[in-house]
C-alpha cells in the first residue's frame, strides 16, 4: 500500500502538493495563453510546423476560462497576489477561480482561511474584480 502512504503526504487543502511541486511556479490561465500564443506565432512563422490537436484544445480551454485579457492586467494580478506573500498554488487558484466572497474563497482554497482575514480577502477580491472589469 505505498500509494496510500503517498496520498497521506499529499493534500492540496493543506498545500502539501508533493515533491514535484515544491519549487514549481503555478501559472494563471492567462499566463498560459500568453505562452501558447507565442508558441503558435512561432509555429506559424515556420510554415512546416503543425500544432497538435491537444495544443489547440489546451489553447481553447485556457482562452475560455481566462479571466484577464491583456498582458498588463496579467502582470498586475500576479504582482498584487505575490505582494501578499501567498504560495504559488494560492496565487493561481485565486486568479483562476475568481471567487466573489471571502466565504467562497475559503471554501475553494482552505489554506487561505488561516492566512488572511475576511477584510484582507475582500480587498483582494475587489482588486481582482477591477482587473477583470477594466480591460
Amino acid at each position: 500500500f505505498p500509494l496510500q502512504k503517498q496520498n497521506c503526504q499529499e493534500d492540496a487543502s493543506q498545500l502539501k502538493l508533493g515533491p514535484d511541486f515544491e519549487k514549481a511556479q503555478c501559472l494563471l490561465n492567462s499566463e498560459v495563453i500568453i505562452l501558447l500564443e507565442h508558441h503558435q506565432m512561432s509555429a506559424n512563422e515556420d510554415s512546416g510546423t503543425e500544432l497538435s490537436n491537444i495544443f489547440q484544445k489546451t489553447l481553447q480551454y485556457v482562452q475560455h476560462f481566462s479571466r484577464y485579457k491583456n498582458k498588463t492586467a496579467v502582470k498586475e494580478v500576479r504582482s498584487l497576489l505575490t505582494a501578499k506573500n501567498l504560495d504559488e498554488f494560492q496565487i493561481a487558484a485565486l486568479a483562476n477561480l475568481c471567487p466573489e466572497t471571502p466565504e467562497e474563497t475559503k471554501a475553494l482554497i482552505p489554506t487561505l482561511a488561516d492566512r488572511l482575514s475576511d477584510a484582507e480577502l475582500n480587498e483582494i477580491l475587489k482588486d481582482l474584480s477591477s482587473f477583470r472589469r477594466f480591460e
